[in-house]
């Protein structure tokens, strides 16, 4: 199946009050006081699959959320808020395989925005000023500052196929098998009995022998285009990583300018 990578489209917010955890689901977190407890109740209601590296992490990320609510105090509207808000953002960063950090950090922003100023339908007054600085903090702090990671293990791998075909060259004839031993005695008896044997002063007409393709001709051909493919991959590849370094080395010095600062990243 072909695989297209697309920039994903910028999302719309909305509210998302009980969109993910109902008001019966948010009774059972609060119920749940253990760990595993807490961590079956959220595998159950937000649907987290623990078949590997993704789930596991997912899940932690869903626990840090619940701890962190229950450290700030926040009730079960504010909660369910914020498991949905983690829930979306998560989802729009492994959506692709591309850098869309600034994309993630700006929709979590209108979607906290979309809770705390009041205009409905559109807004709810749910969280106030103080609370979604603290929100924004531990976002920063726990998912942005760990988005490569979160990327790496939860967005499928990339891998790229290539079919060569090569025009102009014909295929070299296919090797015949060796005549058996005993084909060649068969062979040589009918000869001998058949066929009279020509006189010596007769001169036999000569027939012209085919022309052969070149052996090997192809099999090189064929090895100078894979030594030249890959010699073209490992720069791709090179130029890639250093791509790839010089964003996350723009990232943390975004990050670190941030906390210096005692403020949120700007948005995109």
């Amino acid at each position: 199946m072909d695989t297209i990578i697309k920039i994903p489209e910028p999302l719309k917010p909305r509210v998302v009050l009980w969109a993910d955890a109902g008001y019966s689901d948010m009774c059972d977190i609060d119920e749940a006081q253990s760990i595993p407890d807490l961590e079956r109740v959220l595998c159950r209601v937000l649907q987290v699959e623990l078949r590997g590296p993704p789930g596991e992490v997912l899940l932690a990320l869903y626990l840090q959320t619940v701890q962190f609510c229950r450290r700030s105090d926040f009730s079960r509207e504010q909660t369910s808020v914020l498991l949905s808000v983690m829930k979306r953002v998560h989802q729009l960063n492994t959506g692709t395989s591309l850098n869309n950090v600034e994309q993630c950090w700006a929709y979590c922003t209108e979607l906290l925005l979309c809770h705390s100023v009041r205009r409905p339908p559109f807004s709810v007054d749910l969280l106030k000023s103080h609370q979604v600085t603290r929100i924004l903090e531990h976002v920063n702090n726990t998912y942005i500052r760990n988005y490569t990671l979160y990327k790496y293990l939860c967005t499928p791998q990339v891998r790229l196929d290539l079919a060569l075909s090569y025009g102009g060259t014909a295929d070299p004839l296919p090797a015949e098998d060796p005549p058996s031993p005993d084909r060649e005695k068969e062979l040589g008896e009918t000869e001998a009995v058949g066929s009279p044997q020509a006189p010596q002063n007769q001169e036999t007409p000569q027939t012209p022998r085919p022309v052969e393709a070149a052996p090997g001709s192809r099999a090189a051909l064929r090895q100078v285009v894979q030594q030249t493919l890959s010699e073209e991959l490992q720069r791709v590849s090179a130029q890639l990583d250093q791509s790839l370094r010089e964003s996350s080395e723009q990232l943390n010095s975004r990050l670190s300018q941030a906390s210096s600062q005692g403020r949120a990243p700007p948005q995109a």
